[in-house]
């Protein structure tokens, strides 16, 4: 695989980088569960400190996952899913899927004497 990534490539690669971490996945499922939260909301159910919290919430903004909410009570800020911000994740790994699956076919057909190899 080569180092030099697409722009759909790059956002594929940011949405895996982010989703690594089980702390940012957490911050996701929350997200899935409850719609939006704030960092504050997260540092309760957390055993990290709210700056850990900020830092892990930018890096799946970054990757594009969440968006900031208008509307937070006071200066506080909320962050909920971006829509579609899977899809191109998704898209890549039911291509990824469809080659597994065919190479697999193809080792069973081999494996079991339907072709020549």
């Amino acid at each position: 695989m080569s180092t030099d990534e697409s722009p759909g490539q790059e956002q594929v690669s940011a949405v895996f980088a982010a989703l690594a971490d089980p702390t940012r996945r957490r911050v996701v499922e929350t997200l899935l569960r409850d719609g939006t939260t704030s960092v504050p909301a997260l540092t309760e159910t957390l055993p990290i400190t709210r700056q850990a919290v900020a830092k892990h919430v930018a890096i799946l903004d970054d990757a594009g996952l969440v968006e900031r909410v208008p509307g937070g009570v006071g200066r506080e800020v909320r962050y909920r899913l971006r829509e579609e911000a899977l899809v191109p994740a998704a898209t890549w790994m039911a291509q990824a899927d469809r080659a597994w699956a065919g190479r697999l076919a193809r080792l069973k057909d081999v494996v079991e004497g339907r072709t020549g190899g």
